[in-house]
Parts: C-alpha cells; sequence; structure tokens
C-alpha cells in the first residue's frame, strides 16, 4: 500500500456527521520535504519542548505547539484550526483539522493511524 493510499483512506475519511480533516499528508523521512519546516519539527521529536518559543511552522502558517508527547507527538492550535503530527518509524504523518472537526478527532485520527503503521514496523 502506498503513502497516498493511506491518506485517501485513513487519514481524509469521514470522521462524524459527515466532517472531514482539512488536509493530510504522510512524509517519509527520506530526506524528501520542505528542509526548514520539517527540521523544526524532527528537532522537537529529539528535543521536546524545542517548538514551544518559536511555534510549529507547516505550509507557512504558524500554530503555537500544545501538549504532545515526547519523541512520538507534536500537536499545534491556531484559533479554530490545529495539527497534529505522529513521527512513525519511517515517516511523519501531518493531519490538519478547522472546526467543527476537534482536536480529539483529528488526533484519534492521526495517532490511530500511527501507532498501526509503528505496529506494522513502518
Amino acid at each position: 500500500m502506498s503513502w497516498q493510499t493511506y491518506v485517501d483512506e485513513h487519514l481524509m475519511c469521514e470522521i462524524e456527521n459527515g466532517n472531514h480533516l482539512t488536509a493530510a499528508a504522510i512524509i517519509g523521512l527520506d530526506g524528501s520535504f520542505k528542509p526548514e519546516e520539517i527540521t523544526a519539527i524532527m528537532k522537537d521529536f529529539d528535543e521536546p519542548g524545542s517548538l514551544a518559543p518559536t511555534g510549529l511552522h507547516l505550509g507557512g502558517a504558524k500554530y503555537m505547539v500544545i501538549q504532545g508527547e515526547p519523541r512520538a507527538v507534536v500537536r499545534g492550535k491556531k484559533g479554530t484550526e490545529g495539527v497534529t503530527v505522529k513521527k512513525t518509524g519511517q515517516a511523519l504523518i501531518f493531519d490538519i483539522y478547522e472546526e467543527p472537526v476537534t482536536p480529539g478527532q483529528c488526533n484519534m485520527v492521526a495517532e490511530g493511524l500511527g501507532d498501526y503503521l509503528v505496529d506494522q514496523g513502518m
């Protein structure tokens, strides 16, 4: 299964009452990403808390870093929008949401797929 299939079938699926995430992506850890944003996120996985002073920048948007799980999950919030980034052994999973999707729903989608991929050795 390709990363795009995981995005289409597992991340962009209907969450509740016809609601969907705003955007989702899986980026391989093989170096094919925008360096500035991803480098800062990867640093936070290695040094939890390093993004807090500057915020999480993704796709040109700046999110305030909120609770996460050291070395596993980074979460950000900007008004009624937010982002969850889950790290697996081979990739980063990005889920972006807007209301009416809740942070918890977004977390459940991103982290659920991430946990599955970790269990599969990915």
